[in-house]
């Protein structure tokens, strides 16, 4: 488990300002607050420690800001419910977890997705890109990076730094991503179309992506 700094393989895809932590591997073990483990009582073992490591992640990243403990849990839209003036994202997939979270007086808002790299299981595709993006991805350069997995994960990096700032419910088709095998992406939201940049890479078989929303995005 790695915190910032050093740089670890998702700071490197932010600005400073935000703190970062990451653990590739098995959720690593951790302890919850009483709120918490009430709310994740009687689910099953593995989302108990993927929900374990994500909270014990986050409150890492809350000290690095200079918060106490606080219990995180999730809000309306199913992501945590971050102290006020913190703009945060967690993400966890097989073999990965992660953290990053800043203060709103830095960014107003931010998201971050990790998946495995492969492949999308048949169907999912279709059903969460639109006919002009599944034509790009057949222009993209072919080799180890999955381009429709990074796609979806583009998709959810924006859908979770949005979300904050709309608190309305988006499928992922109807956000769109444009892709470029520079690591960046472009990125437009139904409820916040103003185009957003973010950032990707591929380290040790995972897949993350990162997206951030400046203050000035925000302001008129």
């Amino acid at each position: 488990m790695t915190t910032t700094p050093p740089l670890t393989a998702l700071s490197a895809l932010l600005p400073p300002t935000v703190h970062c932590t990451e653990a590739f591997g098995p959720p690593p073990h951790g302890a919850l607050l009483d709120p918490e483990r009430r709310h994740i009582h009687g689910r099953s073992p593995r989302r108990q420690r993927q929900f374990t490591a994500a909270r014990t992640l986050a409150r890492q990243a809350l000290t690095e800001l200079g918060h106490p403990p606080t219990p995180l849990l999730p809000g309306p839209g199913g992501a945590p419910d971050w102290p006020s003036g913190v703009a945060g994202s967690i993400t966890h997939c097989t073999g990965y977890t992660a953290c990053a979270a800043t203060r709103t007086t830095h960014l107003a808002s931010l998201g971050i997705d990790a998946e495995p790299a492969e492949p999308l299981p048949h169907g999912v595709l279709d059903l969460t890109a639109t006919a002009d993006e599944r034509r790009h991805l057949t222009r993209l350069p072919r080799g180890q990076t999955p381009w429709d997995r990074l796609l979806f994960s583009a998709k959810e990096a924006t859908y979770k730094a949005c979300y904050p700032l709309t608190r309305q419910w988006a499928g992922l088709a109807t956000i769109t991503v444009h892709l470029r095998p520079d690591h960046t992406f472009t990125a437009c939201h139904p409820h916040h179309p103003t185009p957003h940049h973010g950032r990707w890479t591929a380290t040790e078989g995972i897949l993350i992506t990162t997206l951030t929303i400046p203050r000035s995005a925000t302001t008129g």
